[in-house]
């Protein structure tokens, strides 16, 4: 009798798990008995993937009924795309071997790019070579770089996606919701001939080859016919492809070469997880941190760390906005509230976890961020740095590990970098004070007196570094006046301050 209440308990959570899940693409993990992993499986969408297992009273395959059977849990990894999914799903088989996951686990088969032989040709992510005519590219094993260049393919050159059998004549009327979001040509209503689709084929040849000078001169060339022509907008499209493709090739991305993600890093990510009880493996982790500027000036910043490692791309600088005067507290509840907010409301993925830089009361104002939004399902801890001592949800004393262990290193890369991108977000708007406007600005100086004091000691910078009275020599800068632009230099009076006129 208790072994049929504990199944149908089971049964019930597995039920609610499947109502969490997104209409999105992603990887799904099924788990058993002591969380051992059994089965890693893709996903365009996750909801009707994993839900598509529970609809039936059996599989004809044995393999899958004992699958289902055995699965006590389930977890899932958001991703951009399906093409994100299955490089994602084939590093997480390699690593765990699951049981029921016979392919891969029989040998590396790595996904190649398919570009069909047809009229209208797609872009398809495979992991099998087939002898036909189609265009394969790969095998694509360096998984953070071929993230980037899927994503660059994504916005910029995007082909079309859907399985219909296109012809030159159209065979529907109007085009499908991806031309309207501007991901595709809408070959399928007649919106561009084949010779038009062609040169967005050869343009993503160019790219996956590696021929960006190439690439890059074709793209400038219809950049400036669009000049021409007045056709602003396009223009600005093509002239921002050639800065996102320069961007991608300063960075020597060679995306067929060996796995990167090496074994230490994946025992810092294992570590991390069984210290915390994470069931979801930690693909990607987010530090957030506050910091001020001169004492005035609060922002928060978030760095992001995929598989291990910072992916500088998607770091982002938030001004604080609802908060007066200087509240850590009440700043990280407003940026993670908007962070994830705008994550959820363009259909992003959230991390796995978010660290916290500082300690139990940090914490609570970032947990109660997450429960106004109903995340429920992301890990979040807090590091505070004297100790090293990390603070989790619900615990009265947080949790010590040794200064050597992997896992806590990791969290100390995350926090650290997240402190590193705040100092760098200082000394950018440290700078901007520093420009001759900002000393305009001042109450009382104007172009003239700014222009005097220039001239006298050279630049803003080495202005901040003079007492009152060397300030006083220049004309028409009285005493009162002088440590004015001083202390607004050294960021120490407040905005009312500054508002104030000196007589």
């Amino acid at each position: 009798m208790q072994d049929k209440t504990e199944d149908r308990n089971e049964s019930n959570n597995l039920k609610e798990k499947l109502k969490s899940l997104p209409n999105r693409p992603g990887v799904y993990i099924f788990h058993g008995e002591d969380n051992e992993v059994l089965y890693v499986g893709k996903a365009k969408s996750l909801k009707k993937r994993v839900s598509s297992y529970f609809r039936h009273q059996g599989f004809a395959s044995p393999r899958l009924r004992k699958l289902v059977q055995l699965a006590k849990d389930i977890s899932f990894i958001r991703t951009e795309t399906e093409a994100e999914a299955l490089i994602v799903e084939a590093r997480l088989i390699k690593h765990y071997q699951p049981f029921f996951n016979i392919e891969l686990k029989m040998g590396e088969r790595y996904p190649y790019i398919k570009i069909t032989n047809e009229v209208f040709p797609r872009v398809i992510i495979t992991r099998h070579r087939g002898e036909d005519d189609a265009i394969y590219m790969g095998p694509y094993i360096r998984v953070k770089e071929l993230r980037q260049v899927l994503r660059l393919m994504e916005r910029y050159f995007p082909l079309r996606n859907c399985s219909l059998n296109l012809k030159e004549t159209p065979v529907q009327n109007r085009p499908c919701l991806r031309y309207n979001l501007g991901k595709c040509l809408g070959p399928c209503a007649g919106l561009c001939t084949p010779k038009e689709y062609r040169e967005r084929v050869d343009d993503v040849i160019l790219l996956l080859r590696g021929q960006t000078s190439a690439l890059v001169e074709g793209l400038r060339k219809r950049m400036d016919e669009a000049a021409m022509a007045l056709a602003f907008e396009k223009a600005a499209f093509y002239r921002d492809a050639i800065r996102a493709i320069w961007r991608l090739s300063r960075q020597q991305i060679s995306i067929t070469l060996r796995d990167p993600i090496d074994n230490e890093i994946w025992s810092a990510m294992e570590r991390l997880q069984d210290v915390l009880g994470i069931s979801l493996p930690l693909w990607r982790i987010e530090g957030c941190d506050i910091s001020h500027l001169s004492g005035r000036e609060s922002y928060g910043v978030f760095v992001v760390f995929e598989q291990g490692v910072p992916n500088p791309s998607l770091y982002r600088k938030y001004s604080i906005k609802s908060v007066d005067g200087i509240d850590d507290f009440r700043s990280i509840e407003e940026i993670v509230k908007r962070r994830y907010s705008s994550l959820i409301e363009k259909g992003q993925p959230l991390p796995q976890l978010l660290l916290i830089d500082g300690g139990a009361q940090q914490l609570s104002f970032a947990i109660r961020a997450l429960k106004e939004l109903n995340i429920v399902n992301m890990a979040i801890v807090a590091l505070a740095k004297e100790q090293e001592e990390i603070y989790v949800p619900n615990a009265k004393e947080p949790i010590r590990l040794s200064l050597d262990d992997p896992g806590l290193n990791l969290l100390r890369r995350v926090r650290d970098e997240a402190h590193r991108f705040a100092l760098s977000s200082h000394s950018n708007k440290f700078n901007k004070r520093y420009k001759r406007s900002a000393l305009e600005d001042i109450p009382g100086v104007g172009k003239r007196r700014a222009a005097a004091l220039l001239a006298q000691f050279g630049s803003v910078t080495h202005i901040a570094t003079r007492t009152p009275e060397e300030l006083e020599e220049v004309d028409n800068i009285g005493p009162k006046l002088a440590r004015h632009i001083l202390k607004y230099l050294k960021g120490e009076i407040t905005d009312e301050d500054i508002g104030k006129k000196i007589s």
